[in-house]
């Protein structure tokens, strides 16, 4: 065991605590538990969103990625940053606009239906569980290379702390937790890229020369085609990341935490330079890794490259950084799947149980009460399914959650906004195709299923060639959602469309 790193986790186990318990005492009705009453400024929620954001497949993930297959693995931070342009232009105004608690508000603002309301949900709870397994992953493999803790009960210690922090203090005690996190993985990240551009003597381009001597992979290391040998494969990959993040429930629920939809767009200006900027420096991290670590020793840590960081941390700091950047790193999966948490249970006990289950009737202190078992229960489903996972790269199985949100949410947030024509058999029938499709072809895809044994979930032929799903079920969520709606007798409500215009580009609640 690492005593240091471990007094480390302890402190900042103990800071987030601490603001949980504060955060609990301001936590008493549905808008302090679901969108801290609003009450966030935009350059609060511009770092809670990229707390919530740069995740542990972000600062462990490509890391690793980078470190092991070169320029392919930078393919994550490019999508991943792209992503906040469709945020920004599509996403953030209608939807602050149109929604209250949660992403099917919004779409409920325009087909008031117990139906579209409910599969929303289900979206919802279905991708943050998914996007859940993977900070779990994370959390598992690191606290068992420090602290010696085998991965099942690091997962488990990692989930019951996630579950604390939802049901006690809400989303006041889990933005705040996302601010801190995002500010010491700033200060870690940059710390570490400074040090390693210092021993390339300050010269990123005497940096890019030895990386072609300094990996296995020799002067390939700087091209693409090392992990992706498929266009398709990297195409799918990059059409997920860009698109994703437009349907990530817990990214978009940050948009309620706000007053109006001003400070919304603030705030995604403000997230996107923090990311932008952190995304740059992850550069540095991935070579770092490759070239003071190496490939045999982040192998041996683990098998995906998930230690990477943490590794170089120790390369070039000693035990101190070592310990700092693990802290940190189990800091940014604590923020995360607490946000995650958040999402989920909000859709259950604000969707689910409020407006389907008690048609609205459902009082604040009920839906809170709700709400906390619907954490609880999240957070053991996730914990179950990571055990599964353990051997996949963090920022790998994220992307699949991306392009699951692409291909169930994004069509549906578009063509609520934007097609007058749209109606409710589309949403419904868009939301499901979207959501079964891309889970059922990453079940068929060889994520899950290889000939070798060990190098998958089951032994077999995949039946669907693609590591990601995107650039099949994105096309085929938003074709069902153009079938369903020209396909259905129902007509649209041309009336709700243009309140419904007015008020996503405005804020008006009742335009004339």
């Amino acid at each position: 065991m690492n005593i240091l790193a471990f007094i480390l986790f302890l402190i900042i186990v103990g800071l987030t605590l601490v603001i949980t318990y504060f955060a609990s005492r301001r936590t008493k009705t549905t808008a302090d538990f679901y969108t801290a009453d609003s009450s966030l400024t935009g350059w609060q929620n511009g770092w809670a969103i990229a707390g919530d954001y740069m995740s542990a497949a972000s600062f462990l993930g490509i890391a690793g990625m980078v470190a092991l297959s070169g320029f392919d693995g930078f393919f994550y931070s490019i999508g991943f940053l792209v992503a906040y342009l469709v945020v920004l232009y599509i996403v953030a105004e209608p939807l602050r606009n149109l929604g209250k608690y949660t992403l099917a508000d919004m779409i409920a603002a325009r087909f008031n239906e117990k139906k579209v309301r409910g599969v929303a949900a289900l979206n919802t709870i279905s991708i943050s569980t998914f996007y859940m397994i993977a900070q779990l992953v994370g959390a598992g493999a690191l606290i068992k290379l420090l602290l010696g803790i085998d991965y099942l009960y690091s997962v488990i210690i990692v989930g019951i702390l996630m579950t604390v922090y939802v049901v006690f203090g809400g989303m006041t005690a889990t933005s705040w937790v996302q601010i801190v996190k995002a500010v010491l993985l700033m200060a870690g990240t940059f710390i570490i890229s400074i040090i390693v551009l210092a021993k390339f003597d300050f010269s990123v381009i005497e940096m890019f020369r030895q990386m072609k001597t300094a990996t296995p992979l020799g002067g390939d290391f700087l091209n693409p085609g090392n992990k992706f040998k498929d266009p398709l494969d990297t195409l799918s990959l990059n059409l997920a990341l860009v698109l994703g993040t437009a349907g990530l429930p817990h990214i978009l629920i940050r948009f309620f935490t706000v007053k109006d939809a001003i400070t919304a767009r603030k705030s995604v200006v403000y997230a996107t330079w923090i990311i932008g900027i952190f995304y740059i420096m992850t550069i540095f991290l991935g070579f770092g890794a490759a070239a003071f670590v190496g490939y045999d020793k982040i192998i041996a840590a683990n098998a995906a490259g998930n230690m990477a960081a943490p590794l170089l941390a120790e390369a070039i700091g000693g035990d101190f950084l070592f310990a700092f950047v693990s802290a940190v790193a189990f800091a940014t999966i604590l923020a995360v799947v607490a946000g995650l948490v958040l999402s989920a249970a909000s859709a259950f006990a604000h969707d689910f149980y409020g407006h389907i289950i008690r048609k609205g009737q459902a009082t604040d202190k009920e839906q809170v009460v709700a709400a906390r078992w619907a954490s609880i229960g999240v957070s053991i489903l996730s914990i179950i399914l990571a055990l599964f996972a353990q051997n996949m790269n963090v920022a790998f199985l994220v992307s699949l959650a991306f392009a699951v949100a692409a291909s169930a949410n994004l069509p549906i947030i578009v063509f609520t906004v934007f097609w007058k024509r749209f109606n409710t058999t589309g949403a419904v029938t868009g939301m499901l195709v979207g959501l079964i499709s891309s889970l059922l072809l990453v079940f068929l895809s060889p994520n899950v299923w290889s000939p070798v044994e060990g190098a998958a979930i089951f032994v077999g032929e995949p039946l669907f060639p693609l590591a990601n799903p995107g650039i099949i079920s994105i096309p085929v969520g938003f074709i069902a959602a153009i079938a369903g709606t020209l396909l259905s007798s129902k007509k649209a409500d041309a009336k709700k469309f243009d309140e419904i215009l007015v008020t996503a580009n405005t804020g008006m609640k009742d335009p004339i």
